[in-house]
């Protein structure tokens, strides 16, 4: 597959220069705009004098050009610098172990919108002209048209407080699981269940819909009307040709979830309480944590880059045919 490897190698290339722009957008931004974090770190009390030796101290008096270069060098060999919020700690003691929460749950939810939707959407354009295919996709249309504003103290409201059957909000370690392997796994408790549940029921109805819509158009393809001439039982059909046709697209929507997964809700983390990334952005956007809100920035564009670079290797083994690069001859 030389076409594809020459492809991935010019995405590999030109990962660092989006990176370079990303990070030197969001550099910039948060040295211009509004507030002051130092005024933040010093706090109301805090003289000039203190307040221009944070400075001295943190190189701020330094030229923007030399701040941007000593931070991008110190990013690129794991310092992120110190945090606003949490005075006395580094960055990157904070957002790992968050990125790891929210990486938790948001994997539970991937693998259930895709397992559940994929499949759904299939079986919902097989009944097209059925009661069944506007039923299926209807139902899950409901949750989300709801907003998880909404949802979330609504199932709180049912879930824990009038049934009493699962907790309103926090996040539990499995604390047998952590002494035995030192790893932190909180997929296992019951305070998953309500994130799980608020993310996954309106991404079903996306999957679903989407992937109904590209059944239904290889369903028309002279191929699928030949496969069947041939007296191949429908079962071979749709598995081995519609399917698999059908889920090329998907690949982009799959890229685009596997990049979410770093990227944690700032209203599911807050409302339920999840120690996660997206809440810790949240209070680091209104702490003007500079240093907190530039690693978040940096590690979900990476990420990005990553997720994409997958969906389209992801495209040659869905449809061999697929050369990316390769001349036609």
């Amino acid at each position: 597959m030389p076409g594809l490897a020459g492809y991935i190698i010019r995405r590999l290339l030109l990962a660092p220069v989006i990176l370079f722009i990303i990070s030197l957008a969001t550099f910039f931004l948060g040295r211009f705009a509004p507030g002051d974090y130092v005024d933040i770190q010093a706090g109301a009390r805090a003289t000039p004098e203190i307040k221009e030796r944070i400075r001295e101290e943190l190189g701020l008096n330094d030229p923007i050009y030399q701040q941007y270069f000593r931070y991008v060098t110190n990013f690129v060999q794991g310092d992120f610098g110190d945090s606003v919020i949490y005075r006395g700690a580094n960055v990157e003691d904070i957002i790992f172990p968050r990125l790891w929460v929210t990486l938790q749950y948001n994997l539970i939810v991937s693998l259930l919108t895709f397992g559940i939707g994929i499949p759904l959407g299939t079986w919902a354009a097989l009944r097209r002209g059925t009661w069944l295919d506007p039923l299926a996709i209807g139902t899950f249309l409901t949750f989300a048209a709801v907003p998880i504003v909404v949802t979330i103290p609504i199932l709180q409201w049912l879930f824990a407080v009038k049934l009493g059957w699962l907790p309103c909000c926090g996040w539990e370690v499995n604390r047998a699981i952590d002494d035995a392997t030192g790893v932190e796994l909180g997929i296992f408790s019951k305070n998953i269940i309500l994130p799980v549940l608020v993310l996954t029921l309106p991404g079903i109805a996306g999957v679903a819909r989407y992937m109904r819509s590209q059944v239904l158009d290889v369903l028309d393809q002279d191929f699928v009307r030949t496969a069947r001439a041939k007296g191949l039982v429908e079962r071979v059909v749709v598995g081995r040709h519609v399917v698999r046709n059908a889920l090329l697209p998907i690949a982009t929507l799959l890229g685009f979830e596997l990049a979410g997964l770093l990227g944690g809700s700032f209203f599911i983390e807050t409302l339920l309480g999840i120690p996660g990334i997206g809440q810790f952005g949240f209070e680091s956007i209104n702490s003007r944590d500079y240093n907190a809100i530039m690693a978040i920035v940096l590690i979900g564009s990476a990420a990005f880059v990553v997720a994409n670079l997958l969906a389209d290797i992801a495209y040659g083994f869905i449809d061999p045919r697929i050369r990316l690069g390769e001349s036609q001859t």
